[in-house]
Formats: structure tokens, C-alpha cells, sequence
């Protein structure tokens, strides 16, 4: 199996770090699961243990940015967004510093920690505020062409990382263009748009459909979002399926449902974790339980398959 998204993430900062003395990478006392540790390991200079104090570190990461470099602040997603999140919008957003947010461990696996680890709701509020870019990759070569493309731009922005070691390099090609959708699939009955981890468990529900035409849309960019291409795609379809591991309010759905509202009235139905919280639980246990393992996800396709067709 190809190397993980977590595993390539640090061996792709570390390299970040060696080639552009600017980078610096903020650690919130958890390199070991993020896999940060790497950029320890290998140039120590360019690694600073902030500890458990996210709020700080968000600050410190802009205070770096202020006087020239380009900070990586990296914690698990939902201590990063929830924490920090005043240090975000008033240190980072609003001063529009060049700090790039990682959410690691983000939506539900996270290595069965339970409802307190859980990040079901970081994108709708990292696309909620002005100035930030939002980028949620596939697989660990779209991972690494997007952190490339987030050095080489200014700005803040999130970085929303899966652990799930399961996700190989899948993408067809690696090409990244912040702000740009990739067509996977083309049909003509029903279109699935997915971002993030839910792409690769998406492309093999498609594998065991049948007499159905599906087209595949995958957005590693939340924000900005690529409307052309949803447009398009729709306009060819009855049907608009999202599928994502996060909250069905606020993220991928709603945003799906937003553009497709204003500028091509559609028929949508979202698929994602539904308004509770959750326990813990295997990583199969609970995409199964909420509807997001391949199995479920195919489930609830052919049952809005056959009520449509």
C-alpha cells in the first residue's frame, strides 16, 4: 500500500521546511499522531512545540507570519477550529497572514477517542470566515500537490486531513489548482459531488453500481468553490447526491445546495453524519453507523436510484 495521507503530510512539510528557511512548523504537543515529529527529526531548526495551548500557538503562528515566515500550526482539527478560533479570525483572517491551518484527524476517524475528538463541523466554520482558504485533499499524492500549492500562495488557509490509513493514491492524476473541482466520473442520471476522504469510498461504490449513469465530481477545494464546474455537471443530471464526513448542515451539502439554489434550482440529497453525537468506535463502525462506509453509502444510492429511474 502506498504511503498514507498523515505519513506523507510531515514527509512533505519536512521537505517544505529543508528547501524554504520561511516555514516553520508549530506543533500542539501531538507530532507523534499528526506525524509533525517528522519535521523534528529531520530539521529540528524549523520546529517549535507550542504544547497544549492552541490559542497561543495560533498567535504565535501569526506574530511568525507578521516578521516574514510562513507558519504550518498543526492539532487535531476540532482543537484547532474550536479552540483558537477568535486567534484565527482576529490574528490570522482579519490580518490576512500567510499561516496555513492543519486539521488533522478530522470527521470521525480518529482512532476511537470518541465524541470530544470528533471534527464534524470545521468546515462550515473555516468557510465562514473571510480571507480563508479551505482544502480538504483525497489521497496522499493530491495531499502533497496541495500543500505544494499552499506554499507557493499567500494567504490563510485550513488543510483538512484524514487519518484513515486506508486511502491510496487513487486520483487518476495528482494536478492541483486551488479553487478547481476534478471530474471524475461523467453520467447523465445522477451526479455525486464528494470531497475529501469520502472521494475514494465514493469512486468504489460507483465500481458496483449498475444500470445507472453516474457522474463524479470531487472538490478538494471547499473554498474558494469551483461553481462553473458544478453547474455544468448538474445541468446534466435529475439527481444531485453529496457525500461527506462531516455534519449534513454546513459543509459540502450545504454548500452544493447553496449554489445550485441560486443558479440552477436541483434536486439534492445529502449524505453525511446526521445532528448528533457520536460515540466511539472502530473506523468501520462508525462510517457504518452513520451511513458512510461503502456498503451504506452504495444502500442509500440505489434506493434514490430506484425511487427516481
Amino acid at each position: 500500500m502506498s504511503i498514507n495521507v498523515r505519513d506523507q503530510f510531515g514527509k512533505q512539510l519536512a521537505k517544505l521546511a529543508k528547501e524554504d528557511s520561511r516555514v516553520l512548523a508549530l506543533d500542539g504537543d501531538l507530532g507523534n499522531s499528526t506525524r509533525l515529529d517528522s519535521i523534528e527529526k529531520e530539521t529540528v531548526d524549523s520546529f517549535l512545540q507550542m504544547g497544549i495551548a492552541e490559542q497561543n500557538m495560533v498567535g504565535v503562528a501569526a506574530g511568525l507570519a507578521s516578521v516574514g515566515f510562513q507558519p504550518w500550526v498543526c492539532s487535531f482539527a476540532t482543537f484547532l477550529t474550536k479552540r483558537a478560533l477568535d486567534q484565527i479570525v482576529v490574528s490570522v483572517a482579519q490580518t490576512n497572514f500567510d499561516v496555513k491551518l492543519v486539521g488533522s484527524y478530522s470527521g470521525l476517524l480518529t482512532s476511537n477517542t470518541g465524541k470530544t475528538h470528533h471534527s464534524l463541523d470545521d468546515i462550515a466554520i473555516m468557510t465562514t470566515i473571510p480571507n480563508m482558504t479551505v482544502i480538504a485533499p483525497s489521497d496522499p499524492s493530491e495531499t502533497v500537490s496541495a500543500m505544494k500549492a499552499m506554499h507557493k500562495t499567500a494567504g490563510p488557509m485550513y488543510l483538512r486531513l484524514t487519518r484513515d490509513e486506508t486511502i491510496p493514491s487513487f486520483l487518476p492524476d495528482s494536478d492541483f489548482e486551488i479553487g478547481k473541482g476534478k471530474t471524475l466520473a461523467e453520467g447523465t442520471d445522477v451526479l455525486l459531488v464528494t470531497t475529501g476522504s469520502t472521494t475514494f469510498r465514493v469512486t468504489e461504490v460507483i465500481k458496483q453500481m449498475e444500470g445507472v449513469s453516474i457522474a463524479h465530481l470531487h472538490f478538494p477545494t471547499l473554498k474558494p468553490f469551483d461553481k462553473e464546474l458544478l453547474i455544468d455537471a448538474a445541468r446534466k443530471v435529475p439527481l444531485v447526491v453529496t457525500v461527506e464526513e462531516h455534519y449534513i448542515r454546513g459543509g459540502l451539502g450545504s454548500i452544493v445546495s447553496e449554489i445550485l439554489s441560486e443558479e440552477l434550482p436541483k434536486k439534492v440529497f445529502r449524505i453525511g453524519v446526521p445532528d448528533r453525537f457520536l460515540g466511539c468506535g472502530t473506523d468501520e463502525e462508525l462510517l457504518e453507523s452513520n451511513g458512510l462506509s461503502v456498503d451504506e453509502i452504495r444502500k442509500s444510492l440505489t434506493a434514490l436510484c430506484s425511487k427516481l429511474f
